[in-house]
């Protein structure tokens, strides 16, 4: 990937429903709608500051999808790409992480890049979906909905970084609802 791009906005989704101390990949739980409407709300400013499409492109998982349904109720397309979904945990979905075997949490964070928790998706393939997503995109600015494991993955690529050899070399989760700017595919990412 080289040359500037169009400008892309990522946002965390709000807080899901439910999730706290629960290993929360792809599993679907939902989102309080007035936190969902309040981002919507955030995205829509966004875009009518800076003259950007009136477009968002979200997971297709609730706690994504809701926010672009409020902004579609408010004229913006909305599109859902399974692309931006969240690292598929195998497994591992809805457990508790305490509950979740030692060893198997250590096989996973020893071998981040390559190890499938639960039996579903390496960081390897989600990066995969991140690039494929990146590299197909339109040469338009863009407001993307998606999940803290995508955004790091999208990170760690504009960065130009390799793989991930541990779980220590992987960036800290940007918070719910906070974004992330991507300027250029060389490398400029700015949390927001």
């Amino acid at each position: 990937m080289g040359g500037v791009v169009a400008p892309l906005i990522v946002w965390r989704h709000p807080r899901p429903v439910g999730a706290a101390g629960r290993c929360v990949g792809q599993v679907d739980l939902p989102v309080d709608r007035r936190k969902a409407k309040r981002l919507a709300h955030r995205i829509r400013e966004h875009v009518r500051r800076t003259g950007w499409p009136r477009v968002v492109v979200t997971s297709p998982l609730s706690r994504s999808a809701e926010v672009g349904r409020w902004l579609a109720r408010w004229g913006f397309e909305h599109r859902e790409d399974a692309r931006l979904s969240e690292l598929d945990f195998g497994r591992w979905e809805g457990q508790r992480w305490a509950d979740i075997d030692a060893a198997e949490l250590s096989a996973w964070t020893d071998d981040f890049a390559d190890h499938a928790p639960g039996d579903g998706e390496s960081v390897r393939q989600l990066m995969a979906r991140c690039q494929s997503f990146i590299a197909a995109r339109a040469d338009a600015p863009l407001c993307v909905v998606g999940h803290a494991g995508w955004i790091n993955a999208a990170r760690w690529v504009a960065a130009g970084n390799t793989q991930p050899r541990t779980a220590a070399e992987w960036p800290a989760a940007v918070p719910y609802a906070a974004s992330v700017a991507f300027f250029n595919n060389s490398g400029g990412a700015e949390s927001q």
